[in-house]
């Protein structure tokens, strides 16, 4: 059984190896595979797999490899849920749960905090701040996501012409 740490893109690599190895697929189907996959909505490696049964076996082959790629992990879900509903009612169980939501929470804090942490000085604040409260009016204006980022992009570009290194350092 074989078992892939590190998202999609980790289980699509194991893939390729897998796949062009035994002669199935070659470099540039792969690249149009690992491009399709990456373009569509949704989760990357589900597009992967479809693309690649339908690539080996047509309609059987991806409705094959959609069936395999979902069905385990649909299932697994299922079960896990149904343990955490029947768990749930004790006090102990929704500490350890309030615990690790606290501890990813912390998580996702430290990481955000990391990544801003060069744009927080003086020469990039100013652009930055910008950027956050143009985004922010935006989403309280009820403008979709997409166009929030667009926009974001759009206006620190504008702001800041090319960015100089001596200022997110």
């Amino acid at each position: 059984m074989n078992r892939t740490f590190g998202g999609g893109l980790a289980s699509m690599e194991l893939l390729r190896r897998t796949f062009t190895a035994n002669g199935s697929l070659d470099e540039a189907d792969n690249a149009g595979l690992v491009a399709v996959s990456r373009l569509t909505p949704g989760t990357n490696i589900l597009a992967y797999c479809v693309g690649l049964g339908w690539s080996l076996h047509r309609w059987s082959g991806a409705l094959s490899a959609l069936v395999a790629s979902s069905l385990p992990a649909s299932l697994i879900i299922c079960v896990l849920t149904a343990a955490i509903v029947r768990v749930d009612r004790y006090p102990a169980v929704r500490m350890v749960l309030a615990v690790a939501v606290l501890a990813a929470t912390l998580l996702v804090f430290s990481s955000a905090a990391s990544l801003l942490r060069p744009y927080l000085r003086r020469p990039a604040l100013v652009r930055a701040s910008i950027v956050a409260i143009v985004s922010g009016a935006m989403l309280l204006a009820d403008v979709t996501p997409v166009r929030i980022l667009l926009l974001s992009a759009a206006l620190g570009a504008a702001i800041s012409g090319s960015a100089r290194p001596s200022d997110v350092e």
